[in-house]
Formats: C-alpha cells, sequence, structure tokens
C-alpha cells in the first residue's frame, strides 16, 4: 500500500503536468524569434462573409441587375469528390456588338481557401461594375465608357470546398477539399518539386487537371477565349507576369505590353511598393503547374496576371489568417477600393494596350512562339494555327537533336569495341 505521505507530491506533479498539456494545446504562438506572444487570429465575422452569405449576396446582385450581369453554376467530379464553382458574366455590349469585337476578361478569386480577402474583393467588384458601389478616387461617370467595350467572367471563390476547411477552424488550408493545391494542378511543369517541396502547401495532385475545379476553369478559358486572364491572390502585394516555374518572363512584345501595364498599376494605386515582375523570379521560389504559366503558354492568352493583393509580413507563420488577410475596417475598406480601381483601370488600359499593338501591325510573342498582333476574332485563330506550326518545328529540331546525340554515341560505341578488339589482338600476339 503506498503510503500516505507521499500523495502530496503525487498530487502536485499531476497538477503541473495537466497546466503544461494545457499550454501545448493554447493557441499560443512565438513570433519570429522573439518571446512576445499573441493568439491565433479567427475570421473577424464583422468583416468577412461566409462562403455561403458572400455568394448568396453574388446572387442577389444578379437578381437585381439582370440586363448587365448573367449567373451559372457549373459542376464536375470525379473520384468521389465533387465541385461546385459559380461563374458571373458582366456584359453591357452584348447586343451592340458581335462576341468577335468585344474584348474579355477572366478573373478568378479564391483559389486558395485561407485568402479569404480575395472572395470579398470580388463581391465588391462586381458591385462597383453594376453601381451599387462607388469607388473612392475615381470619376464614377467615367467608368460608363470604359465598361461599354469588355466583357467581363467573374469567378468569386474557385476553392469552395477549401474554403469550407477554413471556416471550419483549418485557418491556414490552402488546397482544396481532398487535398490538392489548385495552383499546382495545371500542365505547364505540372509535377517538379523544389528541394524545400511541402505537400501541405503545394500537392500537385496524381495527374494535371486530376481535380474538379481545375477541370471547371479549363474549360471556361476554353469556350470564353479570354484576352486577359487575373488570378486573385493574398499573401503579399504584388503584380506577377509569367512564369512562375522559372526565373524569366516571355520574350517580345507581349512581354513588354505586360509590364508596361503593371508598372503603370503598381505608380497609379498602390505608391510603387508592390513587387513587380514574374512569379518566379521575384517571389524567392520557383512554382510548378501553375494557372498562369498554363493561361499565357497553352491557352495562349496574350496578357495573364496573378495579383498578390494583401499581405501582412509581421504576423506568425501559423497566424495564416493575420497573414493573408486584414484584419481591421481601415485596412480592409483601403485593400478593397484600391485593388478596385486598379482592376477598372486594367479594364480600360488593357484592350487600349492591344488595340494600339493591332494598330502598329506588331508581331507579338506568344510563349515564346512569334505571331502576328491580331488578337480578336477570326485572327486569334490564324495565332493558333502558327502556334502549332512552330510548335511542330520545335519538335523536329528536338528528334533532329537527339539523332545527332544517338549517332555520336554510337560511333562512340563502335570506335571503342574496334580498339579494344585491336587490343585483344596486340596482346594475344605478345604472349605468343
Amino acid at each position: 500500500m503506498r503510503s500516505l505521505s507521499s500523495l502530496p507530491f503525487f498530487f502536485f506533479f499531476f497538477f503541473f503536468l495537466a497546466l503544461f498539456q494545457a499550454f501545448l494545446k493554447s493557441p499560443i504562438l512565438v513570433h519570429g524569434g522573439n518571446s512576445s506572444l499573441s493568439p491565433i487570429t479567427q475570421i473577424p465575422q464583422d468583416l468577412y462573409h461566409s462562403s455561403d452569405e458572400l455568394l448568396r449576396e453574388i446572387s442577389s446582385l444578379v437578381g437585381r441587375h439582370p440586363d448587365v450581369l448573367n449567373i451559372e453554376t457549373i459542376r464536375a467530379g470525379n473520384r468521389g469528390y465533387f465541385a461546385e464553382i459559380l461563374v458571373i458574366t458582366y456584359d453591357r455590349v452584348e447586343k451592340r456588338k458581335p462576341d468577335s469585337l468585344k474584348f474579355k476578361i477572366l478573373l478568378s478569386f479564391g483559389q486558395h481557401g485561407r485568402e479569404l480577402i480575395t472572395s470579398e474583393l470580388a463581391l465588391h467588384l462586381l458591385s462597383v461594375l453594376t453601381g451599387e458601389l462607388s469607388v473612392r478616387g475615381m470619376n464614377m461617370d467615367s467608368i460608363d465608357s470604359i465598361l461599354n467595350n469588355v466583357v467581363i467572367k467573374v469567378v468569386p471563390m474557385e476553392n469552395r470546398n477549401g474554403r469550407k476547411l477554413v471556416e471550419t477552424g483549418d485557418l491556414c488550408e490552402r488546397r482544396n477539399g481532398r487535398g490538392v493545391d489548385l495552383n499546382r494542378n495545371w500542365s505547364v511543369d505540372w509535377g517538379k518539386k523544389e528541394k524545400d517541396y511541402d505537400p501541405y502547401e503545394e500537392n500537385p495532385g496524381v495527374a494535371p487537371f486530376s481535380e474538379p475545379e481545375a477541370q471547371i476553369m479549363r474549360e471556361i478559358t476554353k469556350s470564353f477565349d479570354p484576352h486577359i486572364w487575373v488570378t486573385v491572390h493574398s499573401g503579399m502585394e504584388a503584380l506577377f507576369m509569367p512564369y512562375d516555374h522559372k526565373n524569366g518572363t516571355p520574350e517580345g512584345f507581349t512581354s513588354k505590353l505586360m509590364k508596361s501595364v503593371l508598372v503603370d498599376l503598381n505608380h497609379h494605386h498602390f505608391q510603387d511598393r508592390c513587387v513587380v515582375g514574374s512569379g518566379g523570379g521575384a517571389v524567392g521560389y520557383f512554382a510548378h503547374g501553375t494557372t498562369t504559366d498554363y493561361m499565357y503558354d497553352v491557352a495562349k492568352v496574350p496578357v495573364s496576371f496573378t495579383f498578390e493583393i494583401y499581405g501582412d509580413e509581421s504576423a506568425s507563420s501559423k497566424d495564416c489568417f493575420k497573414m493573408f488577410n486584414p484584419i481591421d475596417t481601415t485596412t480592409f475598406k483601403r485593400v478593397l477600393n484600391d485593388w478596385s480601381k486598379a482592376f477598372i483601370e486594367l479594364f480600360e488600359t488593357g484592350p487600349d494596350e492591344i488595340k494600339k499593338a493591332q494598330e502598329l501591325g506588331k508581331w507579338i510573342s506568344i510563349g515564346g512562339n512569334v505571331v502576328d498582333g491580331s488578337l480578336v476574332g477570326e485572327n486569334r485563330g490564324s495565332r493558333k494555327t502558327m502556334d502549332g506550326l512552330e510548335l511542330g518545328m520545335q519538335e523536329l529540331r528536338t528528334y533532329f537533336r537527339l539523332f545527332l546525340l544517338s549517332s555520336v554515341l554510337l560511333m562512340f560505341m563502335f570506335c571503342s569495341r574496334i580498339s579494344k578488339s585491336k587490343l585483344i589482338q596486340t596482346n594475344s600476339s605478345i604472349l605468343s
């Protein structure tokens, strides 16, 4: 039998053990290398809509403006996993111009679940386009003329299943509902892993386009055939053009056009504080299988961008919501206003720059292939035909190089065999 005198010792031992376990489970984080502690930031309910609320708000907006907005729901699934994506089309010129004369812009928000601010921007921007909200510092009367020449498709929440996981408490989740990063699931340089590869952050899936969300976005792109593509993210302030999978930008006039647009946006709306350039060259790591690289290299969208609209560098790497989303009202409103202005300018300057390229008869480099600068209507088909011919020539050159290399190797092996035979014969003569 245990002595009663030992009970106080065990009482205090288990008491302190319980305190220690509670400490380990508590949401306290150390910031950087200092000893300051702060709690993990939760979603501010007064600033952010839930995913269901946000999509209902957008549906209501469409219902109030059926003359300029249209809504469709696209579903896909495989291997027991299903996804649903809402697509909003803004079109004021449908009855006045044929499709071949419209400048088409495709925008995607919410590709990563934890980046809630991006879908809030989608709602805000649609409210501005319909006139329900104004943009501080911009003459709203001038917006009408800008929007007369564009058709805009908006995907407000590309990764709804991943967003649901964030709302249930997994605030660092960026992947979709079955753990795949949708911005690594596209076919350009798919599946390549860097030395610091983290499957929680960058799982590319079992194959390119294995995920229903990526399949839906690819089909939207094929059917819409946009001139301008923008995918909207958060984590830093940046304006990126291709490429993400290597340190470099495309060659030719198109690259200069994209760089010029981004530099102007950065100067006019962000006081030159955004990082501008290629994702692979500026962000500090290479990303393989990204949407924007596919849009430029395969879908041949001549102007392809990634916008990073917010980031808190002071946040702990574990405090994901604070790192990727503003948490105070002033910053929240500033981000929505400034980036709405930037998008309105893009709707104006993007098509204008493309028109200038057409009028000047510029030859534009698309994905490394030199093609004619005409970018709308029938001419876009000939552009893709030329891309295909050039791709075929590239494959022939590759096969020719492989043939030469094989010939050299075979010649080396043949010469080595002859030399070895002569050496054996010489040794045999000496021994005999």
